[in-house]
């Protein structure tokens, strides 16, 4: 058995999530599919975190192992030729056997989108989220600067209690309320041309729905709805009440996972 680490973009708009789901289109289904056709072997890749439904990857990583002896460039061009064209396989390369995608990841960054301007074109609308509200970027600074370093984000995880069972914008690490602890390196938003507005954040893992509810929140207290400094005490709360609405999915993207080696 051969072990293989795969990196992978999608346009997450027209499936369900990563994870396979009866029924749906998801697409670990799809890339599994393809490895079928491919080799005529179907293990179900692993990914480094389970994206929900609507949300996008720049470089998503999966891990599976075949029996079939294929070179790389040979496998990587068949999984090009036969997944979906939203789906791409950026790269594929053998690893050792007790490499895991979700498992053996040291640090992952998501980066969340958001259009500010009049009139969004329909070749962006549908990887942003449209925000036209007035923002205030230093409470938004200070906002992501508070969420650095060793916190419990429960106050910021998804309140439904049978979250393990479904499609998660972000990885699980157990049951919510169970170990809701992570560290993160950095969290920081930028200002780009064309009216757009990024929000970029890295950590060691990231809670179900997290990231899109960190944005939500960030969102209130930029535009006066939460006070400018009052992260800290939502945080504080450990009540998922305290905090801001979840941010639409469209806009949030899997930018890249970090191993050690």
């Amino acid at each position: 058995m051969q072990n293989w680490k795969l990196t992978l973009a999608y346009d997450g708009t027209a499936y369900h999530g990563w994870q396979i789901q009866p029924g749906l289109v998801t697409i670990q289904g799809e890339l599994q599919s393809a490895i079928s056709r491919i080799v005529g072997e179907a293990p179900l890749p692993q990914g480094s975190g389970r994206t929900d439904a609507g949300v996008h990857a720049l470089g998503q990583v999966a891990s599976f192992a075949l029996e079939a002896a294929i070179p790389a460039e040979n496998l990587h061009r068949a999984l090009n030729r036969t997944l979906p064209t939203a789906i791409r396989a950026l790269n594929i390369e053998p690893v050792a056997p007790d490499f895991h995608a979700r498992h053996s990841a040291t640090a992952k960054t998501y980066e969340y989108r958001i259009f500010r301007g009049n009139l969004c074109s329909p070749f962006q609308a549908p990887w942003v989220h449209q925000c036209r509200w007035r923002l205030n970027m230093a409470a938004l600074q200070e906002a992501a600067l508070e969420v650095c370093g060793e916190h419990d984000f429960v106050s910021l995880a998804a309140s439904d209690p049978d979250a393990t069972h479904r499609s998660d914008d972000a990885e699980e690490d157990g049951p919510p309320g169970r170990n809701t602890i992570r560290t993160i390196f950095s969290s920081e938003w930028s200002e780009l041309p064309d009216d757009l507005l990024i929000y970029r954040v890295r950590g060691n893992g990231f809670l179900h729905h997290m990231v899109r509810n960190l944005v939500g929140t960030m969102l209130e207290i930029g535009r006066g709805q939460f006070p400018a400094g009052s992260m800290k005490a939502i945080l504080a709360a450990r009540s998922r009440s305290a905090a801001g609405p979840t941010a639409p999915a469209c806009g949030l993207f899997l930018h890249s996972v970090e191993y050690s080696s």
